[in-house]
């Protein structure tokens, strides 16, 4: 299962967002049922990033992360920086059809 976040950073904070995420990635990945991530930074919008996690299943990052003490630590490292608070949404892979 996919997260995908769209971050919009607050003029002339991306140099410290991007360090304060560097902090916070070695959070998520200490969860239970994370797989990856990645941190893109969009090319024509500088202030934008797009968050990319793989999880095995949507409730290790809705219950089991969210709901947990280290989601307060990534909070604190990280929410200040958005504007405005971005949707977060989760995409599953569709299986391939057989054509014949």
């Amino acid at each position: 299962m996919l997260e995908v976040a769209q971050l919009d950073i607050r003029p002339g904070q991306c140099d410290a967002f991007e360090a304060a995420f560097k902090r916070a990635q070695a959070i998520i990945s200490s969860m239970p049922g994370y797989l990856s991530h990645q941190l893109q930074k969009c090319i024509e919008k500088d202030h934008r990033y797009l968050l990319l996690v793989q999880w095995e299943t949507l409730e290790d990052h809705t219950e089991g992360f969210r709901q947990s003490p280290r989601y307060q630590e990534w909070k604190a490292l990280l929410h200040h920086f958005y504007e405005p608070f971005p949707d977060v949404e989760h995409y599953q892979l569709m299986r391939e059809q057989s054509t014949g």
